[in-house]
């Protein structure tokens, strides 16, 4: 049946963000429970009338405490450096490579503190316990792992499609597959798509049926770009490309609002290429339909 290339591209989604997408809770925890002593030690130093004398009376007995610091300002790193009118110093965090007990070190370590503001944080009881305060950085942190959890989202939906239509990984379907991996495992020429050999190329997935062969892209554009374009011509050339190899055929699965910056590629590639799916078209089962 003759697909309409508007009607197809209305389907497209805005995000398909999954409930882990936005936080990894189990990370953030785990994180926090690594310097949970830690922290409940510095606890004691919250409305202190005496903060940088309580502070180095604490340094001085518990030095490993000081690891927990960079994680209050909302850094990941074991170093910090820092800059002001006095200069710059490098402060380090990693337990085993400070100098405690020394006056150099405790007065060193207390205009951190001060000039940071996190005496006045503990001080004047800005927070009431560390951990909670710790526990919404790491959860302010791992937001900015939204970016690299996105990258794979389409890849795992697709995947899970892949699962659900009966298909078993390393069995009759592969992830991330090399060309010469393919023409090694099944005897296949695909020097048409690699330049006689001299390029490599990796498919997210290779279906193997009894027939035929898959070779499947996956991609998701919640925004635009003029890599959707390039990425439209080329796999139009691509599925050109492969229509001359036997027992081989190029499916790709694409979606997101972005496209619609590329909509005019995008339908050139619509209108020659026979097995290109988005999400919609998946959730309807057309994996068991295509893949025979």
């Amino acid at each position: 049946m003759e697909r309409d290339f508007n009607t197809w591209l209305s389907g497209f989604r805005n995000s398909i963000a999954d409930y882990g997408y936005y936080i990894d809770f189990e990370k953030v925890h785990r994180n926090v429970d690594n310097i949970k002593i830690e922290l409940n030690i510095l606890n004691s130093l919250i409305g202190s009338k005496n903060i940088e004398g309580d502070f180095e009376s604490l340094m001085k007995k518990y030095p490993e405490v000081l690891k927990c610091v960079p994680l209050l300002l909302a850094v990941r790193a074991n170093e910090i450096y820092c800059q002001d009118k006095n200069g710059g110093q490098l402060y380090e965090f990693e337990f085993g490579k400070y100098s405690p007990n020394s006056h150099a070190y405790d007065k060193r370590y207390k205009y951190f503190m001060r000039e940071t503001g996190l005496f006045d944080l503990l001080e004047n009881h800005i927070v009431n316990n560390l951990v909670d305060y710790a526990t919404g950085v790491e959860t302010g942190l791992d937001s900015n792992g939204r970016k690299n959890r996105g990258g794979h989202l389409m890849e795992d939906l697709v995947e899970s499609f892949i699962q659900k239509a009966g298909f078993v990984r390393d069995d009759n379907y592969f992830k991330e597959i090399y060309i010469h991996q393919i023409t090694d495992k099944w005897n296949t020429d695909l020097s048409a798509i690699s330049n006689q050999g001299k390029m490599e190329k990796r498919f997210d997935f290779v279906v193997k049926t009894r027939n035929m062969i898959y070779g499947i892209e996956t991609n998701f554009y919640g925004s635009g770009g003029s890599k959707l374009n390039e990425t439209a011509r080329s796999y139009k050339t691509l599925a050109l490309e492969t229509e001359e190899i036997d027992g081989f055929t190029f499916v790709w699965f694409t979606d997101g609002k972005g496209r619609t910056s590329a909509r005019n590629n995008l339908e050139e590639t619509f209108d020659v290429m026979r097995h290109i799916y988005n999400i919609e078209d998946f959730e309807e089962g057309i994996i068991k339909e295509v893949f025979k």
